[in-house]
């Protein structure tokens, strides 16, 4: 009989002291999130690496997420392309097609088989049906194309930084599930930044023009304008 998945744990158990397990799980799918599939007749199938992907693989690497890329490629697709994306060693675990349930015609990513905490679990995507037994542990991105003027996996990094890592979130869901109202959540984490370095410069500007009353700067005076005495 055929297993879905191919086997009860999908990661090994959390690592253990003296070991340290980053506090949260990263699970990225690779086709069309970090690279893209390219077919000619002269050169068959290539794939395409997403601008930033470096960048990125560096920012959300251990020890703040561990990274698993979960694919429904085969292998023998997977593991050569992964090995020159990732020379670092970054990304810690692979997962392909015999990872996932075939459900209604789509290679399902169970959470459930990963043997982590689903308050901790990450799972970037840009085909809902992929995840659609945990859609809350999704943050779902426009698929890439292949366009050379991309940012998004720069952007995406400062995201998981600083929403999520710096922030110490103890159930991630929450954080997606405000981001899921939006169509691009990468974009709208974008704006939202924006708007906040505004008011920051806004705020700064504003005390620089009219210093509170009795505060520092209005009571101190060089010392060459400074009346003599005697």
């Amino acid at each position: 009989m055929i297993r879905e998945p191919s086997r009860e744990k999908l990661l090994p158990d959390p690592l253990q002291y003296p070991y340290v397990q980053p506090p949260y799980t990263l699970v990225l799918e690779m086709t069309d999130v970090l690279v893209h599939p390219d077919w000619t007749y002269k050169t068959g199938w290539r794939f395409k690496k997403r601008p930033g992907v470096d960048h990125f693989l560096e920012q959300v690497a251990p020890p703040l997420f561990e990274v698993v890329v979960f694919t429904a490629e085969q292998g023998m697709t997977v593991f050569p392309i992964l090995d020159a994306l990732d020379p670092n060693g970054y990304i810690m675990y692979r997962l392909v097609r015999d990872a996932t349930n075939f459900v209604d015609g789509h290679h399902v990513k169970d959470l459930e088989c990963l043997n982590r905490d689903l308050k901790r679990v990450i799972v970037v995507d840009w085909n809902s049906e992929s995840v659609k037994f945990h859609s809350r542990n999704m943050l779902q991105l426009p698929r890439w194309r292949g366009n050379d003027d991309d940012r998004t996996l720069v952007d995406l990094a400062a995201f998981l930084r600083n929403q999520i890592a710096a922030e110490k979130v103890d159930d991630v869901r929450e954080v997606l599930d405000y981001y899921h109202q939006f169509p691009d959540p990468v974009e709208a984490f974008r704006e939202n930044q924006r708007k906040l370095l505004e008011q920051l410069e806004a705020k700064e500007k504003q005390l620089k023009d009219n210093p509170p009353k009795g505060s520092l700067a209005n009571r101190w005076t060089p010392s060459f304008l400074q009346p003599r005495r005697g």
